[in-house]
């Protein structure tokens, strides 16, 4: 059998802010800048999450990508698109909404109905990127 990586890429638009409640305003401005302006701001995410594994014989697929963009649609993009990260989501009560942040909440989140998950990447912007794999 082949082991093989699947893709999906999906997009979404979200909001948040930089910011630690730790610390005094004057640290948070020093080490997040421009992004830990009051008022927040927002990014036009593009999301990769990768599954691994082998072909079924049967199906010839490693996952259903219609059951993989369904996963994707309730466990995340329901959950940030047009959201404000900060405001809206409770798993970041208390947890800087950094890039590096979400893409362990979405791991977290689809890891229970993808067990073959191998890697979310987050496209922040064209420059910056962030990959987790779950801790491995």
């Amino acid at each position: 059998m082949s082991e093989v990586i699947l893709i999906r890429r999906e997009t979404f638009s979200a909001s948040h802010r930089l910011h630690n409640a730790a610390l005094s305003d004057e640290e948070n401005r020093k080490i997040f800048g421009k992004c830990n302006s009051p008022n927040g701001h927002g990014h036009n995410y593009t999301l990769e999450v990768s599954v691994k594994g082998q072909v079924d014989p049967v199906t010839g697929m490693v996952i259903n990508l219609a059951d993989l963009k369904e996963f994707i649609r309730t466990a995340v993009l329901d959950r940030l698109d047009h959201r404000c990260i900060d405001l809206d989501v409770p798993e970041f009560a208390g947890v800087v909404s950094t890039t590096e942040n979400v893409a362990i909440f979405i791991w977290n989140s689809l890891k229970p109905l993808v067990p073959q998950l191998h890697e979310v990447k987050i496209f922040e912007t064209d420059k910056n990127i962030v990959v987790f794999r779950g801790g491995q």
